[in-house]
């Protein structure tokens, strides 16, 4: 068993859990006669239980059966496991409550607990999973005897994959009603040791640029309030000492799986302790709870490393792989597909997509891809959307006949939608104005001229649903693309009552996951790629319904290495969509070689976004390579380990990665030269995760290397003429 129990250690422990993955221990202890839940140590395995020094109890203020006078100072600087506000802890809290009294203080003692095999699902939400053979759980029960709230703390340990996630159930089990004005669903408390802490931020097309900064005295937080994830901050946060690298140095991760407000902290106090936090934000959140009523809030996944970031990156893909990620998909290659948006925008018809499938299938592209403008008066971005029918001025003879054509050609179809959107031009909106999120009485905020649809309301949700299996229904679809293009602003709903609007945000994001959840349930050979303008909702979340996100809508070879630097950094590569796309781009402008952007789309889902019968000649011919490029390392690409060799976004120059087979035998680095060095000679690149003992040729090469000086003397890989050039090197044991 993966989770051990000890008691009475002490007069002060009464009780401790070790909990072990293969190479890591998390401890906690209840310590004095009021059971407190202390945490007391996360990191490289131990073989003995026997910490309760840390807990630095026999030090003053001491424990407040021996030093009552000083509770505060003891609540102000114990190392809490879940610590709950207003009675003394002055450090950021996980849980707060307001009582209908108006009172907002909460104590939280242990009372009980259970240990057993397997993991259960979290109601309404997405979480990971695993059976009695890979996890075990551990579910903590403690209780404020003064207000009746209970909280059960679930951790599960994944065995396999070095992984411990953590989430909260609480539980008015008092005669009065209250408020939860705060749920967060982990947190760790340690001491700082001179940590670095690393966030993913952003922007509309500069999706996840990472960002490392000093953790010093006061608090530093990443967050977002918008309804989603967010394209400006990620629901991530890791703790890194000084030095640490890829390679070497101790890393302390927490990632939500969640795709609506967040908020992770990490906040260095007077006595120079580090508390993380992570849960959903505070702001706009009022949950109201009756008596025997539950709140389950998000899960949190937590991470570490003694091996670098690149340990933790590891990790994390094969978490999310075998634990998360359930698509029918998963394990498999993705048809490569060719999207009409930047090639034809709202201009086309059932003949130029016709057109654009013929050559396309030609050339060995898989699907087809109809994206906005198919449906309702959808001419440009400002109307129609709601209005779920298809536009036969458009497409003449109707959905059916088009698909139908496409797939006469050997190809599948997909087409995109945006649920969760309405335009005020239009008939779902003339009709149900008041399904839209809004203040009554003010004029809502437009982005892109539209609203959100309040998907709290069931008939609303019930009506999305239909219109979008209806279409679904009518022709042979194999693909959606689930586009969100506007975050969430003037939180109102029609139906919600005063007291409990403070519920909207969470609601709405419930309401998402069981949208998600019933289409993937009909359709459940569909593939579902998730989107956000991009990148705002690449989330945990989102990929328990879809196997694949949009990563970006920039879709620059070079703005992409970046952005997929950072995206890889805690996803596997088989999640990100990534595409190539026409040039000069259309975000950015930059003119790239077809090659470099073929290489690029490779490290992710791979497809096209372009006119196909447009492009210069000698890109058109380069396709078919490019096919049988994927088809001959997707395998590797999606279930490989990935490696960061060098980093664009740190030299400014260029960038290397590579994939390695689980048994070493193959790899696959991609090196991308962003600038051209004259008079220089060739750089060298020390290449990751191979196998020392063995020897590797290779291909198109001469010669026979070692592993070893492969990895440690390193490779010549040769200056190439101009800029944004780039090559792959496929290795192959001899």
């Amino acid at each position: 068993m993966s989770i051990q129990y000890y008691q009475n250690l002490s007069d002060e422990v009464r009780a401790l859990f070790k909990l072990d993955t293969s190479d890591t221990s998390y401890v906690i202890g209840v310590v004095d006669e009021e059971q407190f839940l202390g945490h007391i140590y996360y990191g490289q395995r131990l073989n003995d239980h026997r910490l309760t020094h840390l807990l630095r109890i026999k030090e003053p203020p001491f424990v407040p059966s021996k030093n009552n006078r000083d509770r505060c100072s003891f609540l102000d600087s114990f190392p809490m496991e879940y610590p709950a506000g207003g009675l003394g802890d002055y450090r950021e809290s996980c849980i707060s409550i307001e009582t209908k009294g108006g009172n907002m203080g909460l104590g939280l003692c242990y009372v009980s607990h259970r240990i057993f095999t397997g993991k259960p699902s979290l109601s309404g939400l997405p979480a990971s999973f695993g059976n009695q053979d890979v996890c075990s759980s551990l579910e903590i029960l403690c209780e404020d005897p003064h207000t009746g709230v209970k909280v059960w703390m679930l951790y599960t340990v994944f065995e396999d994959v070095d992984i411990i996630t953590r989430s909260v159930k609480i539980l008015n089990g008092g005669k009065e009603e209250l408020y939860l004005t705060k749920v967060f669903s982990a947190c760790i408390d340690m001491d700082n040791r001179d940590f670095d802490a690393v966030s993913l931020h952003g922007s509309w097309a500069r999706e996840r640029q990472i960002q490392s900064v000093p953790v010093s005295h006061g608090k530093f937080s990443v967050e977002s309030v918008r309804g989603e994830s967010s394209h400006q901050d990620h629901p991530f946060m890791a703790l890194k000492t000084k030095g640490t690298d890829q390679d070497q140095g101790e890393v302390y991760g927490m990632h939500f799986v969640y795709s609506g407000n967040f908020k992770a902290t990490v906040h260095s106090d007077q006595f120079d302790q580090v508390r993380m936090t992570m849960g959903i934000h505070p702001e706009g959140f009022r949950w109201k709870l009756l008596p025997g009523e539950e709140f389950q809030a998000p899960e949190v996944v937590l991470v570490y490393s003694r091996e670098g970031l690149g340990k933790m990156t590891r990790t994390l893909h094969d978490f999310y792989r075998k634990h998360l990620i359930r698509s029918v998909y998963k394990d498999q290659k993705r048809p490569i597909l060719i999207n009409n948006w930047e090639a034809t925008y709202f201009d086309f018809n059932t003949d130029k997509l016709i057109s654009i499938a013929r050559q396309a299938a030609e050339l060995g592209i898989e699907m087809l891809v109809m994206d906005d403008g198919w449906f309702g008066d959808r001419y440009d971005d400002n109307r129609a959307l709601g209005d779920w029918r298809v536009n036969e001025e458009k497409l003449p003879g109707g959905l059916k006949y088009l698909v139908d054509e496409v797939n006469k050609l050997g190809m599948k179809f997909g087409i995109w939608f945006e649920p969760e959107m309405v335009s005020p031009d239009s008939d779902l909106y003339r009709e149900h104005p008041d399904w839209a999120i809004a203040i009554p009485g003010r004029t809502g905020s437009l982005s892109r001229n539209q609203y959100v649809l309040d998907l709290t309301r069931r008939e609303v949700m019930d009506h999305t649903y239909e219109s979008i299996a209806k279409i679904l229904r009518s022709a042979n679809i194999e693909y959606v693309k689930w586009d969100m293009n506007r975050q969430l602003s003037d939180l109102g709903s029609a139906k919600l009552p005063a007291e409990r609007m403070g519920e909207l945000y969470h609601r709405y994001v419930l309401a998402v996951y069981e949208l998600q959840g019933r289409l993937v349930e009909e359709f459940p050979y569909l593939l579902l790629e998730n989107c956000s303008g991009g990148g705002a909702r690449f989330d945990p979340g989102m990929l328990y319904y879809s196997p694949q996100i949009w990563c970006s809508d920039d879709t620059d070879g070079i703005e992409r290495l970046k952005i997929q630097e950072g995206t890889a950094l805690i996803y596997p590569l088989s999640t990100m969509g990534a595409h190539v796309s026409d040039s000069p781009n259309h975000t950015v402008g930059r003119v790239t070689p077809f090659e470099t952007r073929g290489h690029v789309a490779l490290a992710g889902t791979f497809g096209y976004e372009l006119d196909v019968t447009k492009i210069p000649a000698a890109d058109r011919e380069m396709i078919p390579d490019q096919v049988a490029m994927y088809h001959k390392y997707n395998d590797l690409v999606r279930e490989g380990d990935y490696y960061r060799i060098a980093s664009y976004s740190e030299n400014h120059s260029y960038d290397c990665y590579g994939v390695v087979a689980k048994d070493k035998t193959e790899a696959l680095y991609t090196f991308v030269q962003v600038l051209g060095r004259p008079n220089y000679h060739s750089r060298k690149i020390c290449f990751k995760g191979l196998d020392p003992e063995k020897l590797y040729k290779i291909e198109g090469e001469e010669g026979v290397y070692s592993g070893d000086v492969l990895m440690k003397a390193g490779y010549l890989a040769p200056n190439m003429q101009g800029d944004f050039k780039s090559r792959l090197i496929h290795l192959l044991e001899d």
